[in-house]
């Protein structure tokens, strides 16, 4: 079976799925990044911690499928929203080039009218929210807005990543929790160190297309210390979430809820290769699990307050 450009990126799964889509439509599920839900994981989970950190994940189960279709539809708007920005820049990297936009599947005006839906369903979303929860979640929008620009800027897009990827923890706590805020505000800023972590393992796919066309990334900033810089950021992650849930619960036997978390981001760090950019997407993606054991401490620490 012929594979066509749109669909041989690199990191992309789903094929089969893919091709069950209309051809017409493929383009653009390729560009909301619909074939690699790894990114909606990612944005998800902080969410959902928060949600189960404050002891509302049973009662509010719904809450977490609206953050779930609210990462789904937003995850797939700033996908098409870095894409428009990043167009002509994607032609240039081995690895971006048969991006829909960068490719010509889809014209500009396609792309705008399509962010735009998206849009319309993260609307919906958000008008579930309590209204200080919608205004801590439309606050964001100015930090997604300026992302696509961080590359060119500062050697640490992966920081604001972090900063926009970890927004939906504040969004979750201002939604579930009445009382203190020190543990939602912990809980967002270790996640902020887990992304700026797990995006350096990312970005070493790039090293090389990167260097050669400018674009600025943790990863390059690094060089051969990627490995001890990864560490450290998940590091801080781990003692940031240690201290949300020492908030919740302030006994030791808490914190043990984080052992598997920890063991897992250990088992990224030691493994990881840096000169393998095979190795690299494996342990990236492995993060959909590590946000699953989160959730689970999370879970466990806010069922017993």
């Amino acid at each position: 079976m012929t594979t066509t450009p749109a669909d041989s990126v690199p990191d992309t799964e789903h094929r089969g799925l893919m091709r069950l889509l209309p051809a017409a439509a493929r383009p653009y599920a390729l560009l909301a990044r619909f074939d690699r839900p790894i990114g909606w994981w990612l944005l998800f989970w902080p969410g959902a911690w928060a949600i189960a950190l404050a002891g509302r994940a049973l009662d509010r189960w719904d809450m977490i499928l609206w953050f779930l279709l609210g990462s789904i539809a937003m995850r797939g708007a700033g996908c098409v929203y870095n894409d428009i920005v990043d167009r002509d820049l994607d032609r240039q990297i081995a690895r971006t080039r048969s991006r829909p936009l960068a490719s010509g599947a889809v014209s500009l005006k396609s792309a705008w009218i399509w962010l735009l839906a998206l849009c319309l369903i993260g609307l919906v979303v958000l008008l579930q929210l309590r209204p200080v929860a919608a205004g801590v979640a439309l606050a964001s929008l100015a930090l997604v807005a300026a992302y696509p620009f961080m590359k060119r800027i500062t050697w640490w897009p992966q920081a604001w990543l972090g900063l926009v990827f970890s927004w939906a923890a504040l969004v979750a706590w201002a939604q579930s929790s009445d009382g203190d805020w020190l543990p939602g505000l912990l809980l967002y800023a270790g996640s902020i160190f887990w992304v700026i972590g797990y995006d350096t393992i990312y970005a070493l796919q790039d090293v090389e297309d990167d260097a050669l066309v400018g674009v600025r990334s943790s990863a390059r900033r690094l060089g051969t210390q990627v490995k001890p810089g990864v560490a450290l950021f998940y590091a801080l992650a781990l003692a940031l979430w240690g201290a949300a849930l020492w908030q919740m619960r302030a006994e030791w036997l808490a914190l043990l809820a984080l052992l598997p978390m920890a063991l897992h981001l250990g088992w990224q760090v030691l493994t990881l290769r840096p000169e393998e950019g095979a190795g690299a997407l494996e342990r990236f993606r492995s993060n959909r699990f590590a946000g699953l054991l989160m959730f689970a401490a999370c879970f466990v620490v806010g069922q017993t307050v």
